[in-house]
């Protein structure tokens, strides 16, 4: 498949930073690839192109130009290596939100385990699996070109809800006002943790 590439290229000043800071954060934001010497590339769609525009306007705002183009590739291999680019991008994306799926089935079952069935720990798991849920929902927007991550990643959301629930119902049947139970695990004071490290940095090397 051909595609037809929008290039994006922005110049800003030496100083300040910022603004070419906030352009990197928007074009990544948006799913663009990044090439050599300050050139973006989405391909093209209507949307694509309103937002090329606004990233003009902010960059004629802040004293810079910007130069734009409706392109295709010259060849195949450039082709492929641009559209490799844009799975590898989103590969990575989708890789880091099953990464932290792992990790939150894994606070579950320690909390489960640990019969920590308070419910200021089911709003803690509740924001955490929001977050990751709407992770998932601006990376697939920028997923332009598909791929089987995100279907992979969709089944390990699916199984975090799922467990999610489970924990829920067990948080409900243990409502009671055993706040000392629940509290078991309270750390104390930051300061005390400080001064129980630093005896172990005390304590004599055998």
């Amino acid at each position: 498949m051909e595609y037809r590439w929008l290039l994006f290229c922005p110049q800003f000043p030496a100083t300040p930073s910022s603004p070419r800071v906030t352009i990197w954060r928007r074009m990544r934001s948006a799913g663009a690839v990044g090439l050599d010497n300050g050139v973006w590339v989405l391909p093209y769609s209507d949307s694509s192109a309103e937002f090329v525009r606004e990233m003009r306007d902010y960059v004629a705002s802040q004293g810079g130009t910007s130069k734009s183009f409706l392109s295709s590739a010259f060849d195949e291999e450039t082709e492929r290596a641009v559209v490799e680019r844009f799975l590898n991008d989103r590969a990575e994306e989708y890789a880091e939100i099953k990464e932290q799926c792992d990790h939150f089935l894994a606070e579950l079952d320690q909390e489960t385990q640990r019969a920590n069935f308070s419910f200021a720990e089911y709003e803690e798991n509740e924001q955490d699996l929001n977050k990751l849920e709407v992770w998932f929902d601006k990376v697939r927007q920028r997923d332009f070109l598909g791929g089987h991550h995100a279907k992979e990643t969709i089944e390990w959301l699916q199984r975090c809800r799922e467990e999610f629930d489970r924990f829920a119902e067990k948080v409900c049947a243990h409502e009671d006002q055993d706040h000392g139970r629940k509290m078991r695990f309270d750390p104390g004071a930051v300061s005390h943790r400080r001064t129980k490290i630093e005896s172990q940095n005390n304590e004599p090397a055998e």
